[in-house]
């Protein structure tokens, strides 16, 4: 587990950068990660994929807003093992004033691409505590 709330929290993703351009974490496959058969779950890189590009989108986005995910598609490229690890990369292909499209790269310690995906977000006309998006940025935007 890691210092980060909710679900990322429990697969141990860490915040090596985050900004409104790009966002990157990192987590280390473990047991807890993996499906019946022993692999690598999908639903992890799923998961992070799309709680990587939330941050940034929510990061850009400020207190303007909200942003909730609308769309999540992830293909997997190859299979990590247990102890490899894994770094996430987001970075924005669109930002509007309704709606944002992310793009994620999954590599492992080899740099080798492990998963690809795109978030889609839509940015929600609801106030967001500064608190919030401080523990995110590291600073207070209220």
């Amino acid at each position: 587990m890691s210092e980060i709330p909710g679900l990322d929290g429990l697969l141990g993703v860490e915040h090596l950068e985050v900004t409104a351009d790009r966002v990157v974490v990192q987590f280390t496959i473990g047991t807890e990660h993996l499906q019946p058969f022993g692999i690598p779950h999908g639903g992890v890189y799923c998961a992070v994929h799309e709680s990587t590009a939330s941050t940034g989108g929510q990061v850009w986005l400020g207190t303007q807003g909200v942003v909730v995910g609308t769309n999540n598609s992830t293909d997997f490229i190859r299979q990590a093992a247990v102890g490899d690890t894994i770094t996430v990369t987001a970075t924005p292909i669109h930002r509007g004033r309704s709606q944002q499209l992310w793009h994620l790269d999954s590599i492992n310690q080899d740099d080798k691409l492990i998963a690809q995906g795109q978030v889609r977000l839509a940015n929600l006309d609801r106030e967001i505590p500064p608190e919030m998006l401080a523990q995110f940025t590291g600073q207070d935007n209220g």
